[in-house]
């Protein structure tokens, strides 16, 4: 039965989807539908508040009314379902059952300099593949010790020359923090920084609110897997201009 109790509420009109609020509720009781914030389960919010804080756009806020109860047991199960499935299950899809996602090296050539004047002087940068956050398994073997470049995936389209200014010398995840699932990517984060010696982080996103949740899911996968590793933000305009950079330890 419900109760008058406190409760988030979301204001559709002033949500932009960009899954920040869902990222912060550690009950995991939001996630982005159709381009908003929703409410998953009343049972699974605790009415604590820690989403609103999450919030760019002021969408989210804390009322009272009548819901059911808060349920921890009915939260645990919630959040042992959206954690990734064990290693060796027979469901789980194989990496080369898609030739999308067959993992492979590729070797460059000791120099890749062009004549100048050639108007074709640019090329791939690309190391590994596959790039989509998606597919790129936590112990493929370009993750070993790798400087990781975390891409929302508007930001090589707007950047001139992305290749030659980032790309080079990176490992490549490409993601979009508004369309999939954003704890499905901070599990993703998190199995790599537990299986692979990370040693830095940049995160390259576009200047629109929703893209400013993917430094945030990069963290919160790097506090879940225990690890420190220093991570840059570098924010992107839709002009295709860097208009920002940051660092942390």
């Amino acid at each position: 039965m419900g109760r008058t109790r406190k409760i988030v509420e979301i204001d559709e009109r002033l949500c932009d989807g960009c899954g920040m609020c869902a990222i912060a509720c550690a009950e995991g009781a939001l996630e982005i539908k159709d381009g908003k914030a929703r409410l998953i389960k009343e049972s699974y919010c605790d009415g604590l508040g820690a989403c609103l804080s999450g919030c760019p756009q002021g969408a989210v806020r804390v009322i009272e009314r009548e819901a059911e109860e808060f349920d921890p047991e009915a939260v645990e199960k919630h959040l042992s379902s959206l954690m990734p499935p064990p290693e060796g299950r027979e469901d789980e899809p194989l990496a080369c059952a898609c030739p999308s996602a067959r993992i492979e090296t590729f070797n460059k050539p000791p120099s890749q300099e062009r004549p100048s004047g050639d108007l074709d002087a640019s090329r791939s940068e690309l190391s590994h593949w596959p790039v989509q956050m998606r597919l790129v398994p936590p112990d493929a073997p370009f993750l070993k010790g790798a400087d990781l470049l975390v891409v929302c995936d508007c930001a090589p389209v707007a950047y001139p020359n992305f290749h030659q200014k980032f790309v080079r010398g990176k490992t490549v995840l490409l993601g979009c923090p508004k369309f999939d699932n954003a704890q499905e990517y901070v599990n993703r984060f998190a199995e790599i920084f537990r299986a692979a010696d990370i040693r830095s982080v940049t995160v390259i996103d576009m200047e629109v609110p929703c893209c400013s949740a993917m430094p945030l899911i990069v963290r919160k996968g790097m506090q879940e897997a225990g690890k420190s590793v220093p991570i840059e933000e570098i924010v992107v305009s839709i002009r295709g201009e860097t208009i920002e950079r940051g660092q942390q330890g």
